[in-house]
């Protein structure tokens, strides 16, 4: 056996739609030494990074925790403690995250109900309703922004409409948290999740989320608490989440005042999530939105200042990714392999329906900045000529430097 030696990855720019290059602070925090998992340190760790996500949500909510995972960890444990087998979900789906939301609700042995639009469409709040009225879901689970499409489905009036009907509203904001308007109390939403490797700037890993006290009220009603450390007046329901790692219940237990042991809590990704949230937040919340719009709309403006296309409907693309139209006679993947080969700059492929016709170019995170951009369209013109595109000369560049001074 031939032991390789230490791991040493290449420089990158990560301008795809995830993950991205972390901010070198997140970077340094996940080097800190370990502590025990009920070390006083590490307790107040948990419960600082518990109130900086309240900050980051907008939220008062009590349950706001990190699931130990990525992203889809973080869908995974809301969808199947919030829903019980045979229990009704209605799921939106104007991308592939839509279908991977279906997917993981099927797996919970939810009655799956879809309602689907064209990819680069979102939906409107009168189609929702018509849904929700029609299937009667206990659970609506609804993708905010989904990369596969770069579109941003609005959310501010679905959480009144899902109270009216008695319906507990969820949201998946992997894509969106952090670069795009999030609202979780003002929408009235009951479960939220994100991850760290897009716009909140951090590895993949660790998966915010925050709960209701309607969305609590369900997940402790299907209370559960594993022989060895059950105690005296511990209730069993019959409707025991069917998941040990993403059990809501024992995870809130575990941090909450109990700590009563369900897992190790990952220790460095719990620092990476604290200092995601804490650059943010020292950022300024809407500082950071601001800053990731004025990224998008300079990349957008460098791309089609390069007369390429934009896919989907621009009036509802998120902030923080757009889909380039690949143009006629350029092979997509050999592209993007010139860009990181020759300059060390990662974008994006597609899925689906647009597998094949378009990039996904990111500005998200620590790369929503000016020269990560300047140097991603300078780049790209640099490919697109060597594979015959005539483009105008520096007007990426130029275009999008213009969209920066403007702001």
């Amino acid at each position: 056996m031939t032991i390789p030696g230490p791991i040493d990855p290449p420089h990158r720019l990560l301008m795809g739609p995830g993950p991205i290059s972390a901010y070198p602070g997140v970077l340094r925090a996940m080097s800190a030494p370990l502590v025990g998992q009920y070390d006083p340190f590490m307790t107040t760790a948990m419960a600082e990074t518990q109130e900086l996500y309240r900050g980051v949500w907008s939220t008062t909510n009590e349950a706001t925790l990190l699931i130990d995972g990525t992203s889809r960890a973080g869908i995974e444990a809301a969808l199947v403690s919030l829903l019980r087998p045979g229990d009704r979900v209605l799921v939106p789906v104007f991308g592939r995250f839509g279908h991977l939301l279906a997917e993981i609700a099927e797996r919970a042995m939810a009655e799956v109900h879809t309602i689907e639009t064209d990819w680069g469409q979102v939906f409107p709040v009168s189609v929702i309703e018509e849904a929700i009225v029609r299937v009667k879901p206990a659970v609506l689970a609804l993708v905010q922004g989904d990369t596969s499409t770069t579109m941003n489905q609005p959310l501010d009036e679905v959480g009144a409409i899902c109270e009216r009907h008695g319906v507990l509203f969820y949201t998946d904001a992997t894509a969106s948290l952090g670069g795009n308007e999030f609202e979780a109390d003002a929408w009235r939403l009951d479960a939220a999740t994100a991850g760290l490797q897009k716009c909140l700037g951090g590895p993949s890993g660790s998966s915010p989320i925050t709960l209701s006290e309607r969305a609590v009220e369900v997940i402790r009603s299907r209370g559960r608490v594993e022989a060895g450390i059950r105690e005296d007046g511990d209730a069993s329901s019959s409707h025991f989440i069917r998941s040990n790692y993403f059990d809501l219940g024992m995870i809130l237990d575990y941090w909450g005042p109990r700590r009563l042991n369900h897992h190790t809590e990952a220790t460095s990704m719990l620092y990476a999530a604290r200092e995601c949230a804490r650059l943010l937040l020292l950022e300024g919340r809407d500082a950071v939105i601001a800053r990731h719009r004025a990224a998008g709309a300079a990349m957008l403006a460098g791309v089609q200042a390069l007369g390429l296309g934009v896919f989907g409907d621009l009036a509802h693309k998120m902030n923080n990714v757009v889909a380039v139209e690949i143009p006629d006679g350029v092979p997509g993947d050999a592209a993007r392999a010139a860009l990181l080969d020759d300059f060390g700059i990662e974008i994006g492929t597609s899925f689906g329906p647009l597998h094949g016709r378009v990039w996904r170019i990111g500005t998200m995170g620590y790369n929503a900045r000016r020269d990560a951009v300047l140097a991603t369209l300078a780049a790209l013109e640099a490919v697109l000529r060597r594979y015959g595109v005539a483009v105008p000369t520096g007007g990426g560049v130029e275009a999008a430097a213009d969209v920066f001074r403007e702001d």
